[in-house]
This record gives structure tokens, sequence and C-alpha cells, in this order.
């Protein structure tokens, strides 16, 4: 009873000192040596965790103290809780996602059977907050759902006032992960209830003033995305110095690059470059960058490129190429972690428990492994997926530019001039040219939309036969009559997407009718074929680019 009053003693002595204010360590340090003399390890991981609170420079080392004495107290929830705070550091102080995920796995496994519920909440949250960063917002958002309503009633009720604050912590911080996932996802409504819950939820206390600049981060965002760029930069400025303090260089190089976007969209060049090199300034000093700053690059490039300034240029490049290499690293082992790791132990284990309870369920357990395999192939290949369609995308940008018509792009066309001497055709010249003119009519009128439309049929238009008419197309158009038709449907259909809003709107099956196609498959597959992409995605892409132009 002595020794507990001891360590409840000392605790408040240092209590309300500020985080990473070093004064608060020499109480810290008798905690230390007290449970070091009494070999109390679960009194030593105490001490050892506030030691990390109030160290500047020193908290990993702490850490792994922490992590020996929970191991020598032989309690699993200390160790989940060990290996928790390891994971902290590494995430919230070093942002080294893939070493936090590690440690926050390796908790997984010492908490998953615990009958402590916050630190077991602590633990998804953090899975959570990999999820988001790795862009899967619904999934993290199930995750971070899940954390508000846990940590929403352990805030008040017959508690102590450390579970109370514990929770209210865990509670603001599952809102702010749930609206950045909301705000991703362009769900604003949503992320606009949460920000109003997270204001009246807030204390008024200086121990929640980082949580309330993280909201107020939020309202800036919200702000921009109604382009209120005046208001969103007075939320930015009003919710740096407190991310600054704690040295949180994560979200303030979120908050300098949409001070940039703001300026920009305001038209002042100066404060815009000025945020975007402080971007790069954390980047160089922290080798970390969220995946949607990465535009910060390609803002910086274009401006010194029409500044002709090809030395700053030049440095901006080889920027944007680390960033690339970071974020490819993290994304690759991250994802296959969090999936191998995280996900199918979460369905083992699952399983199991269906087992014990119930044994006919295993049809329905070995269906849910299936389909948790498979999403989770999915979502290895996805980003993979989604860069191959970016680049064809910009691909068949490149040959809509180089094309010299603004209606119809013909398949691959031989000049129409007739000499047939290099070529394989056995009848009169004079037959061979009026075909061509008849061609020639037959692409500027459109003909090739009408469904139906054969070799026989066309031939019998232009009043010659099927033998004259398919030499003249292999010959001069570089392909069968098939080919040849469908080329030119694809191509107008290309076009039109392109160049019209209305059509962006029709179905896939409206476009391959209107485009002279009998089914939706057979264009979709043509289309592909020919452009590199599906027109579902090339729809998806160009409304994407038009509005992104739109806001900048």
């Amino acid at each position: 009873m002595y020794s507990q009053d001891y360590y409840s003693k000392l605790r408040e002595k240092y209590w309300a000192y500020e985080e990473n204010d070093p004064k608060a360590l020499v109480y810290v340090n008798q905690y230390i040596k007290k449970a070091k003399s009494e070999k109390n390890y679960s009194e030593l991981f105490q001490a050892y965790k506030d030691a990390i609170l109030y160290s500047e420079n020193q908290k990993m080392v702490y850490a792994d103290s922490a992590l020996a004495a929970a191991k020598n107290s032989g309690n699993n929830d200390l160790i989940g809780n060990a290996f928790l705070t390891k994971g902290s550091i590494y995430y919230f102080n070093q942002r080294k996602f893939q070493f936090a995920l590690e440690e926050y796995l390796k908790a997984y496994e010492y908490l998953k059977d615990s009958k402590n519920e916050y630190l077991k909440f602590r633990n998804i949250y953090h899975i959570g907050v990999v999820k988001s960063y790795l862009g899967y917002y619904e999934e993290a958002l199930e995750i971070f759902e899940q954390c508000i309503n846990f940590f929403e009633t352990k805030i008040d009720g017959n508690i102590s006032d450390n579970q109370v604050f514990n929770n209210t912590k865990g509670y603001l911080n599952s809102l702010h992960q749930a609206i950045i996932c909301y705000q991703m996802l362009n769900k604003d409504a949503e992320a606009a209830n949460l920000l109003k819950k997270a204001s009246e939820k807030t204390p008024k206390m200086k121990e929640f003033y980082l949580e309330k600049s993280y909201f107020t981060k939020s309202l800036g965002v919200s702000e921009f995305k109604k382009k209120n760029f005046k208001k969103a930069i007075y939320y930015f400025d009003k919710a740096l110095p407190e991310l600054l303090k704690v040295n949180d260089f994560t979200w303030a190089s979120y908050i300098y690059f949409y001070k940039g976007k703001s300026y920009e969209l305001l038209g002042d060049l100066n404060l815009e470059v000025e945020n975007y090199r402080k971007v790069d300034s954390i980047f160089n000093k922290n080798k970390f960058i969220l995946p949607e700053l990465r535009s910060n690059y390609e803002e910086l490039i274009e401006y010194y490129r029409k500044d002709n300034n090809h030395k700053e240029e030049l440095y901006y490049t080889n920027q944007l190429l680390k960033v690339d290499s970071v974020i490819a690293s993290d994304f690759k082992h991250l994802s296959t972690r969090v999936y191998k790791e995280y996900d199918t132990k979460m369905l083992l284990e699952t399983k199991e428990n269906l087992e014990k309870t119930n044994s006919y369920s295993r049809l329905l357990i070995f269906l849910c492994l299936a389909i948790i395999t498979a999403l989770g192939i999915v979502m290895y290949y996805r980003i993979r997926k989604q860069m191959n369609i970016q680049k064809n995308y910009d691909d068949l940008l490149i040959k809509l530019e180089e094309s010299n018509q603004t209606e119809v792009v013909s398949a691959p066309v031989i000049s129409d001039v007739v000499d047939t001497a290099d070529k394989n055709i056995k009848f009169d010249s004079s037959i061979v040219e009026k075909l061509l003119n008849d061609i020639h009519t037959f692409e500027n009128k459109q003909g090739y939309l009408e469904q139906g439309i054969t070799l026989k049929k066309l031939a019998e238009q232009f009043k010659t036969n099927t033998s004259y008419l398919s030499q003249v197309i292999n010959e001069y158009k570089g392909s069968n009559f098939n080919t040849y038709i469908n080329a030119l449907r694809i191509n107008f259909a290309t076009q039109k997407i392109y160049h019209d809003k209305e059509w962006r709107k029709y179905s896939i099956e409206h476009i391959a009718a209107a485009a002279g196609f009998s089914n939706r498959q057979s264009f979709s597959n043509i289309f592909l074929e020919q452009n590199g992409i599906r027109p579902a995605d090339f729809i998806k892409k160009r409304i994407k680019e038009l509005e992104d132009q739109n806001h900048s």
C-alpha cells in the first residue's frame, strides 16, 4: 500500500507538465528507480511509458525499456500495450508506417483475447489509420465507426478520471480519422456532421488543444472544398501552431499544401510557391509524405518550367521521383502486411470461433475465406491496375491530340491517291479511284454507324462487287472490312466521349448502339483492343480530368 501510494504521489508531481517537457523526467526517474528496486515490473512499465511522454529525443529508447519491463511482468496486456506504444512512436513521431504496422500486428497477437477492450480498440484504430493511408477509405471508415461507438460510451459514467481522459482522446482521434475518410470520399455532409459533433464534444482544456487543431484543420479542408479559400487559410493558420508545437509534420505539410492550393486559386503565386516549398522542406527532413500531396511537386515543376528556371525544375523533378519511390515502397509493404497479417488472421479467428459454436457452419466459413482472399488479391493489384489505366488514358490523349480530324478519326489511312503499282490489285485503276471516292463519302457521311452494315450491302451501295471492294479496303485501309468498320466506329465514339459532355452521361449500351454496335460487350472489347482502356474507365478518367481542371 505504501509503495502504491508513493507511485501515485510521484505521478501527481509531474502530471501537470506538458508533453515533451523534460523537467518532468526528474520525478519520472525517481519512479523508475523505485520500481526497479522493488522489481515491480507493471509499475516500471508505466514509469517508462510516462518517460516517453515527456522525453523529446529518447522516446524509442524508453519504449524499448517499457517493452522489456512488460515482458518481465508476463502480462499479455502490458506486452500488447508496449508494442502499441512503439508503433505509436513510429507512426506519430517518425511517420514510419512500415515499422509502425509491424508493432501493431505484434500487439494484435497479444491483445486479441484480452478483456481490456480499450487496448483492443486502440489497436484496431491504428490498423484503420494504415488502411486510410493506403487509400482504403471505406474499409478504414468501418473501423473508425466501431471505435467511435466504443469510446463514446466510455467517456462518462462510474469510471476513473484517467479512463475518461484516455477514452475521450480515443473518441476524438477516431472522429478525426473518420472525418478524413469522409472528406476523401467526397461525403461532405457526413464530414460536416462529425465536425459539428467534434465541436460539441472537445473539452475546453489545454490537454485537448491538439485534437482541437486537427478539427480546425479539417474545417479548413471543408472550406477549401466549398471554394472559400480565404476562410480555409484562416482555419489552416489557426490549426498550424499546435501541430508545429508537437512536431506533427504530417499534418503540417498537409496544411502547407492546401494553403498553397488556396493561394494559387486566389492568384497569389508567391505565397503559393512559398507553401509548396515548405512541403518539400518537411519531406527532405522526414522522408515521409501523404500520397495526396504528390501533386505539390507537379505544381512546383510547372511553376519553374513557366519561369524558365531549369535548375529548380530539375530539382523538383528529382524530388518527385524520390516521393514516388517512398510512396511505392510503403504501399507495396503495407498493403501486403495488413492483408496477410491482419485481415486474414481476423477471418481465421472468426472461423475458429464459429467452429467452436457450430460445426455446421464450415461451408460458410470457407466461403468467407474465399471471398476475403479474392478481395485481398483485388486490393493488392488495384493500385497497379489504376496506374495502368491512367497510363493508357494518357497514351490515348496523345493519340487524340495528334489527330488532324475533329469529328472522326479513321483507321490508319493510306493516301487515296490512286497508285496500284505497289498494290496487289488486278483490276483497272479507274475502278479503284471510284471506290476510293465512294469510301471517302461513306466516311464523311458516317455510314459506318448503321447497324448491320456488311461488305455485301456496301458493295451494292457502291454498285460494285464484294471482291473489288474487299481488295481496295485491304490495300488502302490496311485491314479487312470488319476491322475497318470497327475502327471507324470506335474512333467516332472516342471523339464523342472526349469532346461531348452529353455523351459522357450515356450508358455504355447507349454509346455502343449510337456507334453502330449491336451489343455492349463487343463494343467494350473492341474499344479496349483499339484504345488500351475500356469505355467506362475512359469516361471516368475524362470526367475526373475536367473536374481537376475546374478546381485548379
